[in-house]
């Protein structure tokens, strides 16, 4: 058997959280491309039905919609008990639901930055919680979370303090929940994209003032295509990735390499 063929995920079953659009999107696609039935999670119900339909129709795989706040602890729970009763199983799981709010921090009202750090990293702790559990107790798992290159840096001209912290804190927790699973057959680990031209950004009034600055920045001149994270991501949901745990992988164009 090839590298090529090592690398499907025939036969798992996974789900991915804010998997209606953007990253979500794509990384789903992919794994459904690879062999997988997967859940869309999101909190937009009608637009994880749409791509669980889009994707079932691609692909092939059994690809359902399942409407979940990840920051609620008995909806994530209840999120994966509809995962494995109704794909049969859970191998992997791409947390990834996330939110920013850029606002200076002496503006930031405390409510907001609970917002932010409720979704941004509560959210991972419960999902990653849930899923590992379940994955203890039946051989074993691959976690993916979505932190960010601001998780290592200070993105400029907008401010974010909270989306920041929120995603060093990510980056933590996948280190942390690695090394206490390292033994236990569960691997969690996290990607770090840069700036990504998802459909929401590319079109958000707030937004595109800024692109041209982040592209000046860029060593590469450009934001990155969602797309470009799909590889990553279905290597580590597989079975070539066996030796891979508490890593970050920072896909950003080398942004922050200066």
């Amino acid at each position: 058997m090839g590298i090529i063929e090592k690398m499907r995920l025939d036969g798992k079953k996974g789900f991915v959280t804010g998997g209606a659009r953007g990253i979500g999107k794509c990384t789903a696609t992919a794994f459904a491309e690879a062999g997988a039935d997967v859940a869309i999670v999101d909190l937009d119900y009608a637009e994880a039905v749409k791509t669980a339909k889009e994707l079932a129709d691609k692909t092939g795989r059994k690809v359902i919609a399942i409407e979940t706040d990840c920051t609620v602890p008995e909806q994530v729970d209840a999120m994966v008990a509809k995962v494995v009763e109704e794909l049969g199983g859970l191998d992997f799981c791409h947390n990834n639901a996330g939110i920013c709010i850029n606002v200076p921090a002496e503006e930031m009202t405390y409510e907001r930055w609970l917002k932010v750090i409720n979704v941004n990293l509560n959210g991972i702790f419960l999902t990653d919680i849930a899923a590992g559990k379940y994955m203890l107790a039946h051989g074993g798992g691959s976690i993916i979370n979505t932190a960010s290159m601001s998780g290592h840096i200070v993105n400029v001209p907008q401010p974010q303090c909270a989306y920041n912290a929120s995603k060093a804190g990510v980056i933590q927790l996948t280190k942390s929940l690695a090394i206490e699973w390292a033994k236990r057959g569960v691997r969690v680990n996290c990607i770090s994209p840069g700036y990504i031209g998802t459909e929401l950004t590319l079109n958000s009034p707030t937004l595109i003032p800024l692109i041209e600055k982040w592209n000046e920045m860029a060593p590469m001149g450009r934001m990155g295509k969602p797309e470009e994270l799909e590889s990553i991501c279905v290597y580590l949901a597989g079975d070539t990735s066996t030796f891979t745990t508490g890593s970050d992988f920072v896909i950003d164009g080398a942004f922050t390499c200066f």
